[in-house]
């Protein structure tokens, strides 16, 4: 992991607030991720942590505050712009996969690239390697319908990595598998942030964050209540 202090941080959050209508969502929210850090972020339903997500990909707009990821301040993109950084600079990993369903695996993860300008025929390479480093080489003309919950996660990490992103988000990711296939995925998640892929977790599985992560966030009612190391828990 890269712990160079000089390095310039991948997320950098200032006294971000948001608020929806008369409910505050996140309150003077600061929060830095350098290069190479696992970070979870966990607290209580409606604690602001989806909220904090939404906003470091660029799904959301802060009320107040900035919030800059790899060098972009999100606040000064147009929706298009918007668009280009989540493609180009962010990977998402969902709860519920959010695979297209009338794709087999191979196209579900290739189109990532596609979207960026990246010919079909090169996607497609790129994709079958991801597929290949994450074991499922052999699912790659297989419809999400037809795979495991493992599986389909495994196709949606490689999708999320198609761009090469700076940071890999990470909603809930093992919210929807049995107990056996979210182990291989924090087994999977632990690999890439060793690899140096900085990483980003929401999460409310304890195990999950004391596994991946190096960092541990508490969002309690739109602040950050608590945060600690976890590098020896690695």
């Amino acid at each position: 992991m890269n712990s160079d202090a000089s390095t310039e941080p991948v997320v950098r959050l200032s006294a971000v607030r948001k608020e929806y209508g008369d409910s505050v969502a996140l309150d003077g929210v600061d929060l830095e991720i350098r290069p190479g850090e696992a970070v979870a972020v966990m607290g209580p339903s409606g604690s602001g942590k989806s909220t904090l997500l939404n906003l470091v990909a660029g799904l959301d707009r802060p009320s107040s505050g900035t919030v800059v990821v790899h060098g972009d301040d999100l606040g000064t993109l147009n929706e298009k712009g918007l668009a280009l950084f989540r493609r180009r600079r962010i990977g998402m990993i969902f709860q519920f996969f959010n695979l297209l369903d009338d794709l087999p695996a191979l196209d579900n993860v290739a189109l990532a690239a596609q979207l960026t300008g990246t010919p079909a025929a090169q996607a497609r390479r790129r994709a079958l390697e991801l597929l290949d480093e994450l074991g499922i080489a052999g699912r790659r003309n297989t419809y999400p319908a037809q795979l495991s919950g493992g599986e389909r996660q495994r196709v949606a990490v490689a999708r999320a990595l198609m761009n090469r992103p700076a940071l890999l988000l990470a909603d809930e990711p093992t919210g929807a598998l049995d107990s056996r296939a979210g182990e291989q995925v924090m087994d999977l998640l632990l690999d890439l942030n060793q690899i140096g892929q900085t990483l980003l977790l929401v999460t409310h599985d304890e195990r999950l964050a004391t596994r991946c992560a190096s960092r541990l966030i508490e969002v309690v009612d739109g602040r950050v209540a608590r945060e600690r190391s976890l590098e020896s828990a690695q």
